[in-house]
C-alpha cells in the first residue's frame, strides 16, 4: 500500500489544528451538483457529535462491527493502512472511507457502491491546515477555511502541482473535493493514518443515503470493519459541496445540509455566487 507521504518521498508530518476542539477541468464541479467569526462558528457548522445512546447501537451481530469510540479509532487505522475500505460516521451521513493513495483501495469502494468511476471522490483530512497539502488555498482569504471548517461543507480546490495526491484518485481531474468532518472519530483516523481518506457516502449509487448503519445492511460484508455511531441526527442531505476555485466567487454545486450558513460565512468574506 502506497500511502500519499511516501509519494512525495516522506510520511506526512501530523499537523494538528490551532483550535479548542478536542483531537479527536473534466472538473469535481461539472460532475457534483450538489462560518462567521470563531465566536459564532456553532451556529455556522454542523456541531453534531456521534449519538452517545448505545439503544440505537448494532449489538455485535458481526465480527467486523465496531462502536465508533475513541478505543477503535487504532483499528480502523490499521484497516486504512492496509489499504482496506471501512465504513464510518461522519458529522452529515455515514461513509465509506480508504486511503486516498491507494488505488486497490479506492477501486474497491467503486465495486462496492456501483459507482462509476468517472464521478469523483471527495478526501477526507483531519485539520484544515493539512488542507494545503492536497490542494491550493493561497488564493483563499485568511481565516476563510477556518470558518467554515470543521462541519459539514466540501471545498472543491485545484489541486495545484504540488499537490501530494497521486493521480489514480479521481483521474484527469485538476479539482479536488476536500472535507474536515466535525466529528472526532473520523478526523482522528486521518490524523493517524498520516494520509487523506477517500471518502463518499455509504450506500450503493444512486440510492438514499445512510444515517444508520443498518440503512447500508447488506454492505457490510464488503468492508473490513463497520464503524457504528449510532442514529445520526443531520438528516440524509449530505455535506453543502461549495466550488472556492475562482477568487471572490463562490458556486453551491449541492446545497446539502448547511447550504445558508456556508454562503453567510463566504459573504463575510467579500465572496459573491456565481450567477
Amino acid at each position: 500500500m502506497m500511502a500519499c507521504a511516501k509519494a512525495a518521498g516522506e510520511r506526512l508530518p501530523l499537523v494538528r489544528a490551532p483550535s479548542t476542539r478536542q483531537p479527536l477541468a473534466r472538473s469535481f464541479v461539472t460532475v457534483s451538483r450538489l462560518s462567521s467569526q470563531h465566536e459564532t462558528k456553532s451556529q455556522v457548522s454542523c456541531s453534531v457529535r456521534v449519538s452517545e445512546n448505545t439503544t440505537h447501537r448494532i449489538e455485535a451481530a458481526g465480527e467486523n462491527i465496531f462502536p465508533a469510540t475513541e478505543d477503535y479509532v487504532e483499528k480502523a487505522t490499521d484497516a486504512i493502512n492496509r489499504g482496506q475500505v471501512i465504513a464510518v460516521p461522519t458529522d452529515t451521513i455515514y461513509g465509506f472511507a480508504c486511503d486516498a493513495c491507494s488505488a486497490g483501495a479506492v477501486n474497491r469502494i467503486y465495486e462496492i457502491k456501483g459507482r462509476i468511476q468517472t464521478r469523483p471522490l471527495a478526501i477526507c483530512v483531519a485539520d484544515v491546515l493539512d488542507i494545503s497539502r492536497f490542494a491550493l488555498v493561497d488564493h483563499l482569504p485568511h481565516g476563510l477555511l477556518d470558518n467554515l471548517l470543521p462541519g459539514p461543507v466540501t471545498v472543491v480546490l485545484k489541486r495545484g502541482e504540488n499537490s501530494i495526491l497521486e493521480g489514480s484518485l479521481n483521474p484527469g481531474l485538476d479539482s479536488i473535493g476536500v472535507r474536515v468532518p466535525d466529528l472526532d472519530f473520523i478526523r482522528s483516523i486521518a490524523r493517524g493514518a498520516g494520509s487523506a481518506l477517500a471518502l463518499t457516502s455509504a450506500n450503493l449509487s444512486g440510492q438514499p443515503s445512510s444515517v444508520s448503519v443498518r440503512d447500508f445492511e447488506g454492505l457490510w460484508p464488503h468492508c473490513s470493519y463497520v464503524f457504528d455511531g449510532g442514529i445520526l441526527p443531520s438528516g440524509r442531505a449530505g455535506s453543502t459541496i461549495v466550488d472556492l476555485i475562482t477568487p471572490g466567487i463562490y458556486k453551491i454545486l449541492r446545497d446539502g445540509s448547511s447550504r445558508e450558513e456556508t454562503a453567510a460565512v463566504l459573504g463575510k468574506f467579500g465572496f459573491v455566487e456565481a450567477s
